[in-house]
C-alpha cells in the first residue's frame, strides 16, 4: 500500500473538515453533501434532482470555494450550442498584423462545474457536456484538448416545469454515477437558513484543501480494500435489479415479494456501471469514516443514490406510482449477503 495508516488517517480529518466547513454555509441536505464529495472522491459526477431555490447552486460554489477548486455554472437553455460549453477557435490579429485562429476556452475547462437544469438544452448541447464527463477530453476543430484536474460535474434536473424540456436518456444518466434528491427543509432548518441569509453577518468560507490533496484523496479511495464477500454482496444487489426470476430467487430470501414488484413494475435495471458506483462510492465513504475497507453498510448506504437512475419502470410502474427508491429499499431488507457464495 504506497499511503500509510496516517496518511489516511490524517486525509479523513481533512475531508471531516471540509464536511464541517461547508455545514457553516449550507443548511441541512446531509445527503447531497456527502454524495457530492463521495462523487468527487470517486472521480465521477453526480446528478441532482430538487425543486427551485433549495441551493443546489450554493452547494456547488460552496464546495468550489472549500476545496480552492475553480468553479463555473453553465445555465441550459435551449437555444444553448455546443460551442457555448466547449469553447471555440476564433480568428485574432497579432501585433503583426498576421490573422491567426485562437482557443477560447469554455465553461466547461474549470475544475467544477455545474450544469444547472441540463433538461431544458437539447441533445445535441447535452452530449457535448456528456462527452467531456466521459473522455475528459474536448476535441475542438480536430484539436483534443483535457479537461482539468480535478474535474466534477454536478448537473441539476428540475422535477417540476417539464413542458419543453428534453429528458436525458437512460443511457445517458448512467453516465452520472450517482444521483442525489434534494428534499425540502423541514420547519426548524427554514429558520435557520433565513437567520444565516437575512442577518447582518454571512459565514467567512476557510478553504480547507487544494486540487493536489484531492488527487492524492482519489487515489487513496482506490487503495481502499474491499473484500470479495463484499463484491459479491453488491453483484448480488445489481443482479436482483433485473426483470428475471432466477436472478431475484437466487438473490433473495423471499420469493413472493421483491419477485413479484420487479417482474411487474420493473422495465430495465442496472448494468455494470451501477456495480461499479457502488464500490467506488462506497470506497469513498470509507475513507471519509476514516477506515481503510469497505463494510457492508457502505454499501447498502450508497445503494440507493448509485441505482435510482439505472432502474428503468415501465409503463404499468409509472401508472401506479411506483417508487423506485421503496423497490430498492425492499431489495436492500431481502438480498442476503453471501447469497452467491
Amino acid at each position: 500500500m504506497p499511503y500509510t495508516p496516517e496518511q489516511f488517517e490524517e486525509m479523513s480529518e481533512k475531508l471531516g473538515m471540509v464536511k464541517e466547513e461547508i455545514g457553516k454555509f449550507i443548511v441541512g441536505q446531509q445527503e447531497a453533501v456527502e454524495f457530492s464529495l463521495y462523487s468527487i472522491l470517486a472521480n465521477g459526477h453526480a446528478l441532482l434532482e430538487g425543486l427551485p431555490g433549495l441551493g443546489k447552486t450554493m452547494l456547488i460554489r460552496t464546495i468550489s470555494e472549500v476545496l480552492d477548486l475553480s468553479f463555473s455554472r453553465i445555465q441550459f437553455t435551449p437555444d444553448l450550442m455546443p460551442a457555448d460549453i466547449t469553447g471555440t477557435s476564433i480568428l485574432e490579429r497579432n501585433e503583426e498584423g498576421m490573422q491567426r485562429f485562437v482557443f477560447k476556452e469554455g465553461p466547461i475547462f474549470s475544475q467544477m462545474v455545474l450544469a444547472d437544469e441540463i433538461n431544458r438544452a437539447t441533445p445535441k448541447t447535452q452530449s457535448a457536456l456528456l462527452e467531456a464527463m466521459g473522455e475528459q477530453t474536448v476535441t475542438v476543430l480536430g484539436e483534443t484538448r483535457k479537461m482539468a484536474k480535478p474535474f466534477f460535474v454536478l448537473a441539476t434536473q428540475n422535477p417540476i416545469e417539464m413542458e419543453g424540456t428534453y429528458p436525458l436518456p437512460e443511457a445517458q444518466m448512467d453516465r452520472f454515477l450517482c444521483k442525489i434528491l434534494l428534499p425540502y427543509p423541514e420547519k426548524s432548518e427554514l429558520k435557520e437558513i433565513i437567520l444565516r441569509t437575512t442577518g447582518p453577518t454571512t459565514a467567512a468560507i476557510q478553504k480547507v484543501m487544494d486540487a493536489e490533496t484531492i488527487v492524492m484523496a482519489q487515489q487513496m479511495v482506490k487503495e481502499i480494500v474491499i473484500a470479495d464477500d463484499m463484491i459479491d454482496y453488491a453483484v448480488d444487489l445489481v443482479a436482483a435489479t433485473h426483470n428475471n426470476a432466477a436472478n431475484l430467487a437466487t438473490a433473495t430470501s423471499s420469493k413472493n415479494g421483491s419477485e413479484d414488484d420487479w417482474s411487474k413494475y420493473v422495465q430495465y435495471g442496472s448494468g455494470p456501471r451501477g456495480l461499479q458506483s457502488i464500490i467506488r462510492l462506497a470506497k469513498a465513504r470509507a475513507l471519509m469514516a476514516g477506515r481503510y475497507h469497505v463494510s457492508i453498510a457502505d454499501i447498502k448506504t450508497v445503494a440507493k443514490p448509485a441505482l435510482r437512475h439505472r432502474i428503468l419502470i415501465n409503463y404499468e410502474g409509472e401508472a401506479e406510482g411506483v417508487d423506485v427508491d421503496g423497490l430498492i429499499t425492499k431489495l436492500l431488507e431481502e438480498v442476503r449477503q453471501g447469497a452467491s457464495v
